[in-house]
């Protein structure tokens, strides 16, 4: 497995579900992820705007390839609604090989498209 096709998972956070929803299905079917994960009801503390606050959010973590994370992260940037939106890119080291195959041939690595 090249370099370009090593799976990367990104990590960020929504609002609310339905927002989450619309981005993570718009990265499925653009084939920038393979699949998308939501975790609804994490709650966040943190200084915005130099006020302590509280915000109920829903996690998520995009499962890509590493050739596909400046698009992923342009395309979730664009199509978020917060002003800064947490976008932090977690490399792997591993895992199953059947696994990380089905994300590539997902997002169209390794000349699947």
């Amino acid at each position: 497995m090249g370099n370009a096709e090593q799976p990367v998972l990104i990590y960020t956070t929504f609002g609310n579900l339905e927002e989450a929803k619309e981005v993570g299905a718009a990265l499925v079917a653009a084939r920038l992820a393979a699949c998308v994960n939501m975790f609804p009801g994490m709650i966040s503390l943190y200084q915005w705007g130099g006020a302590r606050e509280e915000a109920t959010e829903v996690a998520m973590i995009i499962k890509t390839r590493s050739g596909l994370t400046d698009q992923v992260l342009a395309e979730t940037k664009r199509l978020h609604h917060y002003e800064v939106p947490v976008l932090l890119v977690l490399p792997t080291v591993g895992g199953s090989e059947e696994y990380c195959a089905w994300i590539v041939s997902e997002t169209g690595g390794a000349g699947t498209r």
